[in-house]
C-alpha cells in the first residue's frame, strides 16, 4: 500500500489518545489504550486530508461519484399490467366566466384550447391573476413569472393559428417548487442564505414542460431547504383552513394547485414532501420511482433519495405530465430508460392490493377505502412492512443533506437561516458531521437489506395501500425508491377530503397511475375544492 504522506508536505503531529477517545465517545466506540496511541498519526493525516478536500472548489450541482440503484439484483417485482393508452380530450363549451376553469382538469383546458374557444394568453393571465388574488392568503408564490409566461403564451397561440397543436400541455399554465432552476430568476430554496440566487440555466423538468407547450407563471413556496413548515417569509397556508400550514415541503406547489390557480405543479420529495402536503391540501401528488425523473438543475438534498413529481387534480393529469417530464437527459445519470406512456384503461377486478394494517391502526376512518376497494372487485391481502427500525436509516438523508450544505455549514452562513433548534437544519447539519462514514455505508448496506425485504413482501402484490402520511411506509418506500400516488378520500373536520396512497413495484407507474385513474373514475373526492 503506498504511503498516506503527501509529497513535500510534513508529517502532521499524531492526536493524543485522550482527544481521540473524546471523539470515539460521541459515536458510542471504545478503543484500549495501545490502540489509540497506534491511532494517532493516521488519524492526524486524516485530518489534514479534510482541510485540502475542503479547500477544493465543488459546485453545487456536483453529484458524489457513487450513486443509489434501487433495481438491483434479486428484486423480483411484477410484470406490468397496464398497456400504454392516449389522453382523451372531453367536448368542452367555453364557459360564461372563466372563473369556472380555476378547477378545471388538463384535458378539459386542453379542449379549449385547442378548439380556440380559450386562447393561452387568457388562461396563462387568469392563473397569473388569480394566483396575485390568492397568494395575500396562502402565502405560496416565491417569485411571480409574468414576462416568461406572457411571451410563452403568445407564441403557443400563433402556433395554434398555424395549425400546430404540440399536445394535452398546450398552454396550460403550472408552478414549479423553488428549488428548480429558471434562467434569469431567482432560485431561493426556501432559505435567506440563497435569497439572491440566479442559476443561468433552466431545469430539466423546466425544458421539457417548455417543450410540451406548459406555461410556467410562478415559483412556488418550499419549507427552509425542504423540510416541513418552516419559512423565512411567512407560512404557507392550507387554502381549506388558513389557520393550519400546508405541510411541507411542496407546501406551495400544493397549495396553488389547492386554490386552483395553476393546473398542476411540480414538487419533490425525499421523504414525504409530496405525499405529506398532497395529503393536507386535498390534491393528488405523485413520488414517481427514484431515477424516473431528470433532477438536473433541482437542489439536492440527498443523492440517494431525492426525487420530482407532478401535483394536480388527478391521476390523469399527474400521468399527463409524468408522461412529459420522464426519461433520461444525459445529464443526471440516475435516471432510467424504462419507458412510461399514458396508460389505457383498467378495469380494477382480480388486483390483488396489498393492505398495510399496521398503518390503519391510526387512520380508521381511511378503511372506508379498502371497502371500496373491495367494491371494485379488487382482492385484499394484509401484508407486514419489514421489521426494520426504519428511523435508523435517518442517517442517510442526514449525512448526504450536511454534505449538500457543508459549505455554508463552515462559512457560518448557516446561521442566517430561518430555524435554530433541535429538530431544523443548521443543527442536523452540525449534528451529521459525527457520522463514521463507516456506519453511513452500513446503513446503506442494511438499506439493500430493507430493499430486498420490501420486495419480498410485494412480490404476490399488484400495488399496496396505505394512509398517505403513514411515516413508517414513507421512509420504506422513500429508501427503496418506489413510486406512490397520494389520492384525495374521504373527508376531514376542516372540510377538505383526507388522503389515501397507492405505491406500486419499481418502474410500474402505468400500473400505479391506471390504477388510479380508475379508482378516480368511479368516485368525487378528488373533485371537491375549497373556497378561498
Amino acid at each position: 500500500m503506498p504511503s498516506d504522506s503527501e509529497p513535500g508536505t510534513a508529517e502532521p503531529e499524531p492526536i493524543p489518545p485522550d482527544r481521540l477517545r473524546t471523539a470515539l465517545d460521541v459515536v458510542g466506540l471504545d478503543f484500549a489504550d495501545d490502540e489509540l496511541a497506534l491511532m494517532g498519526r493516521r488519524a492526524a493525516v486524516h485530518q489534514a486530508g479534510y482541510e485540502r478536500l475542503r479547500a477544493l472548489p465543488v459546485p453545487w450541482d456536483l453529484a458524489p461519484a457513487v450513486r443509489f440503484e434501487p433495481r438491483i439484483p434479486g428484486l423480483v417485482g411484477r410484470a406490468g399490467r397496464v398497456k400504454a393508452g392516449r389522453v382523451s380530450l372531453p367536448e368542452t363549451v367555453r364557459p360564461d366566466s372563466l372563473d369556472e376553469l380555476a378547477f378545471g382538469s388538463i384535458p378539459q383546458l386542453a379542449a379549449l384550447i385547442r378548439s380556440r374557444q380559450v386562447s393561452c394568453i387568457e388562461l396563462a393571465t387568469f392563473a397569473l391573476d388569480r394566483l396575485a388574488g390568492v397568494d395575500p392568503l396562502l402565502h405560496c408564490v416565491v417569485t411571480a413569472t409574468p414576462e416568461r409566461a406572457l411571451a410563452q403564451a403568445r407564441g403557443l397561440d400563433e402556433e395554434l393559428s398555424r395549425g400546430e397543436w404540440r399536445g394535452p400541455l398546450h398552454g396550460i399554465p403550472w408552478g414549479a417548487k423553488d428549488l428548480l432552476a429558471v434562467r434569469g430568476y431567482p432560485t431561493t430554496w426556501g432559505t435567506p442564505p440563497f435569497a439572491d440566487q440566479v442559476i443561468d440555466q433552466d431545469a430539466t423538468v423546466v425544458e421539457r414542460l417548455d417543450a410540451a407547450g406548459a406555461v410556467l407563471v410562478a415559483k412556488l413556496s418550499l419549507g427552509e431547504l425542504a423540510w416541513g413548515d418552516v419559512w423565512t417569509a411567512g407560512r404557507t397556508n392550507n387554502p381549506w383552513d388558513l389557520a393550519e400550514g400546508s405541510s411541507g415541503s411542496s407546501a406551495g406547489s400544493a397549495a396553488a394547485v389547492a386554490a386552483g390557480a395553476v393546473a398542476f405543479a411540480i414538487g419533490s420529495e425525499t421523504l414525504g414532501s409530496i405525499l405529506s402536503p398532497a395529503q393536507v391540501c386535498g390534491v393528488t401528488g405523485l413520488r414517481p420511482t427514484f431515477g424516473r425523473v431528470s433532477r438536473h438543475g433541482a437542489m439536492a438534498l440527498a443523492w440517494s433519495m431525492d426525487k420530482l413529481g407532478p401535483m394536480g387534480r388527478s391521476a390523469e393529469d399527474a400521468a399527463i405530465v409524468l408522461e412529459a417530464i420522464a426519461g433520461p437527459d444525459g445529464r443526471d445519470e440516475t435516471v432510467t430508460p424504462e419507458p412510461f406512456a399514458f396508460p389505457a384503461a383498467v378495469d380494477p377486478r382480480g388486483w390483488r392490493i396489498g393492505v398495510v394494517e399496521a398503518a390503519f391502526e391510526k387512520h380508521e376512518p381511511l378503511r372506508g377505502a379498502l371497502d371500496e376497494l373491495r367494491s371494485f372487485g379488487c382482492e385484499l391481502v394484509p401484508v407486514e412492512l419489514p421489521s426494520a427500525l426504519v428511523e435508523d436509516f435517518w442517517l442517510i438523508l442526514d449525512a448526504e443533506a450536511a454534505t449538500s450544505f457543508d459549505d455554508i455549514t463552515r462559512d457560518g452562513r448557516i446561521r442566517r437561516m430561518a430555524r435554530h433548534e433541535d429538530e431544523a437544519w443548521p443543527n442536523v447539519f452540525r449534528a451529521a458531521r459525527l457520522i463514521p462514514a463507516v456506519d453511513y455505508l452500513r446503513a446503506n448496506r442494511a438499506r439493500r437489506r430493507l430493499m430486498l425485504d420490501l420486495d419480498a413482501v410485494m412480490r404476490d402484490v399488484d400495488l399496496l395501500v396505505h394512509p398517505s402520511d403513514e411515516d413508517a411506509t414513507l421512509v420504506a418506500e422513500n429508501l427503496a425508491g418506489q413510486p406512490a400516488v397520494a389520492l384525495p378520500w374521504g373527508s376531514r373536520p376542516n372540510g377538505a377530503p383526507d388522503s389515501i396512497a397507492l405505491a406500486a413495484h419499481l418502474d410500474r407507474e402505468m400500473d400505479l397511475l391506471g390504477f388510479a385513474m380508475a379508482w378516480q373514475s368511479r368516485t368525487e373526492y378528488h373533485k371537491r375544492h375549497p373556497v378561498i
